[in-house]
């Protein structure tokens, strides 16, 4: 009877316990780092999925001027300078992924309107397009092929999803606000609800990788030069 007690109240306290931090995992998920305002605003991007179910903003400040973050940008994608993210998430998650590049790849840096990013190895015909681009200032990245290419060559689900990086300067151009985020449209229910669940929280951690990793990396640049 003792035990039957003790693991009851042990349940009572755990599953309250263990919601509240699931919902703080995935508030953070959708809004790491971002101020209000950050989050209320309108981006340049947003009209082009405008019936998302989701609208993801996440923000971090740079000691480091524009300059000096925008070359970690135009390198991102597989194969290329990669995402910034820990390295042991990609051995776990991602293992066909090389290790993030820690300094300017100079053959990924003629990013144009038009090119292809690509988010994975060509047979997954997996990646991003490079929809706008204002040097310094904005990129922004549209896919509508994250998902498993037989379920989109059958039409068993599909998603419309969009990055926008935008770059202020701060500090009379000493540093800089790095702001990204990302709205998807998702069909079916059971993929919508399938990102809501997962993607999201699990996106606290993705994103937050990526924006520290520019960080380092473009301060890292800066007290270099």
């Amino acid at each position: 009877m003792r035990s039957t007690s003790v693991a009851s109240r042990l349940a009572s306290w755990a599953i309250p316990t263990l919601l509240i931090g699931y919902a703080a995992v995935h508030r953070l998920g959708q809004t790491y780092g971002s101020t209000p305002l950050e989050r209320q605003a309108a981006m340049p991007g947003d009209g082009i999925v405008s019936k998302s179910q989701f609208v993801v903003t996440h923000g971090i400040t740079i000691d480091a001027p524009p300059d000096r973050v925008w070359p970690w940008l135009v390198q991102m994608g597989w194969h290329r300078g990669g995402w910034y993210t820990a390295r042991w998430v990609d051995a776990l998650l991602f293992p066909a992924n090389r290790a993030s590049a820690d300094h300017i790849v100079e053959e990924f840096q003629d990013l144009q309107v038009g090119d292809s990013i690509p988010d994975g190895p060509p047979e997954t015909e997996c990646g991003f397009v490079v929809e706008e681009l204002e040097p310094r200032r904005l990129l922004i990245l549209h896919s509508t092929s994250h998902l498993p290419l037989e379920w989109r060559r059958k039409g068993t689900a599909s998603v419309d999803w969009t990055w926008v990086f935008t770059i202020a300067p701060l500090d009379s151009g000493s540093r800089a606000r790095l702001t990204f985020r990302w709205r998807a449209a998702t069909k079916p229910w059971w993929l919508t609800l399938s990102a809501w669940v997962m993607i999201i929280p699990a996106d606290f951690g993705m994103s937050r990788d990526m924006l520290r990793g520019i960080k380092q990396r473009a301060e890292q640049l800066t007290a270099a030069a």
